[in-house]
């Protein structure tokens, strides 16, 4: 199987952040697309995940298609979204940033401890992220998820043949991630776009 990272598209490394933290929309979505792809080696109970962050990646690309022109950045495509009145790719943004933040908090854990679990990390990191948000008949789907994680030696084989390459080229993608987490975060609390 060929290594994860050399074969995304669009890794988040790549997404250009300006340095008013501006986020590039259409690179920012072509890595969260990629990122789509790390879960399909999670297997199917991670499913309602992946779909989850697809629908949102769609609500903010049909946005970005429907004003490009006003839609270069994230900020700016939710700012003119917000300016109309508007709330569909804002309420799509907030809910991918919810489900990056929850990837990422995941992925951190298990890369800093090399001993625990996947299922433990992503446990973990679901109740510190979205756990707070779910409903009651929500939760169930993700903790049999969380349940159904591979083993970590399994996972890390799947992403690349060499563990130490694969560590060190996660370290770099997730850098980028949860830098482009905490801007969205403070940009969405800031502006109170987290309201809704």
């Amino acid at each position: 199987m060929p290594d994860y990272f050399k074969t995304i598209k669009r890794s988040f490394v790549d997404v250009p952040v300006g340095a008013d933290d501006s986020i590039e929309t259409v690179a920012f979505l072509e890595a969260c697309e990629e990122l789509c792809k790390l879960f399909d080696t999670m297997g199917a109970s991670f499913t309602p995940v992946k779909n989850d962050l697809q629908g949102n990646i769609t609500k903010i690309r049909t946005k970005y298609l429907e004003s490009p022109a006003t839609s270069t950045t994230l900020q700016s495509l939710v700012t003119s979204e917000r300016a109309a009145g508007k709330k569909t790719a804002t309420e799509g943004l907030l809910w991918l940033k919810r489900g990056l933040e929850f990837t990422s908090k995941g992925l951190r854990r298990n890369l800093n401890d090399k001993k625990e679990e996947l299922n433990v990390s992503f446990q973990k990191a679901y109740e510190e992220t979205l756990s707070a948000f779910h409903n009651f008949l929500v939760r169930p789907v993700f903790a049999l998820a969380m349940k159904a994680c591979p083993y970590r030696k399994d996972f890390y084989a799947k992403l690349g043949a060499d563990e130490n390459e694969v560590y060190a080229e996660m370290e770099k993608w997730l850098a980028a991630l949860e830098k482009i987490v905490a801007i969205l975060v403070a940009f969405y609390s800031v502006n109170k776009y987290d309201k809704f």
